[in-house]
């Protein structure tokens, strides 16, 4: 793979972030947006499991999902402050995705901004909290409704691998999903990774960034880019979503939502077999055509 670093800043102004970073598409670390929220200093572990800590949330393991694997389906269920002992005691490679703690604990809205000087559409009713264990795995993937991204880091570090939409068949898509068919796990690392270039050899022209994210580190993440997210310690981030601003990326999204992901499930239930075959077919035909076009 060919990495790069990501663009970094304390501070940008409106202007300078459209033109060269919201309308190119091209992602964004900014050091200091999130620290003059509440949330900053207010935000940690302690906090947290005053707030919800009886709350049942699903947790996830490093286990990639297969060809007959259901979507999104919790590999357990715990109380969150549980999990919140659990992970401080040490490496725990579990996760929570997509937890909406606002909505058990509305007032956490009142710790942060919404940065609409740099972007509008937010949608306001899911900002998500995404938290993780030393260790635990957030598997190559792009968000389905292809909403541009603010992530904001606060407990812990975080490692990212970053690709535009655009490399999909070098990254090994999944035909009608968002997932890749590799393993980018400890990629940054040469005795551990397990990275397969010998069976995905395509992954060798992808060209992409690598960073790690800190407390209070908050990265623009464009509509539809490919990441894979590695927690260094145990933490967690906040992403807030901004719809769209293109009409075909709406439209897109809206299709990936209803039609693509209803027929995948579709798929997998009245022909699991054939559909996994037809899938494992396509991933190495378009990736193959896309080392062709490199090397020619």
């Amino acid at each position: 793979m060919r990495l790069k670093n990501i663009d970094t800043v304390a501070s940008i102004s409106p202007e300078e972030f459209k033109k060269n970073y919201y309308n190119t598409r091209t992602p964004l670390v900014i050091k200091d947006l999130a620290k003059s929220w509440p949330a900053y200093q207010k935000w940690n572990w302690d906090y947290f499991k005053e707030k919800v800590g009886q709350k049942e949330v699903g947790i996830y393991n490093n286990v990639k999902s297969d060809a007959y694997t259901p979507i999104n389906k919790a590999d357990d269920y715990v109380k969150f402050g549980a999990y919140i002992d659990m992970i401080r005691k040490g490496p725990a490679e579990w996760r929570i995705f997509l937890f909406n703690i606002f909505s058990h604990a509305p007032e956490l809205a009142k710790d942060f901004t919404w940065p609409t000087h740099l972007m509008k559409g937010f949608v306001k009713r899911a900002p998500m909290l995404f938290t993780g264990g030393e260790g635990a795995v957030t598997h190559m993937h792009f968000d389905i409704d292809l909403s541009h991204i603010v992530h904001t880091q606060f407990v812990g570090r975080k490692r990212v691998l970053l690709f535009p939409y655009e490399q999909q068949h070098l990254l090994y898509r999944k035909p009608f999903e968002v997932l890749s068919l590799a393993d980018y796990s400890h990629y940054y690392d040469p005795e551990k990774s397990k990275v397969d270039l010998q069976k995905f050899p395509a992954l060798q022209y992808a060209e992409g960034y690598d960073l790690i994210l800190e407390h209070g580190d908050t990265l623009f993440m464009p509509a539809g880019y490919w990441h894979h997210m590695e927690y260094l310690d145990s933490g967690f981030a906040m992403s807030l979503r901004a719809l769209n601003n293109e009409l075909t990326g709406k439209l897109k999204g809206v299709w990936n939502i209803i039609g693509m992901r209803n027929i995948d499930t579709l798929m997998k239930k009245i022909r699991p077999h054939g559909w996994y075959d037809w899938k494992q077919k396509q991933i190495f035909e378009r990736s193959g055509k896309e080392i062709l076009r490199k090397v020619s």
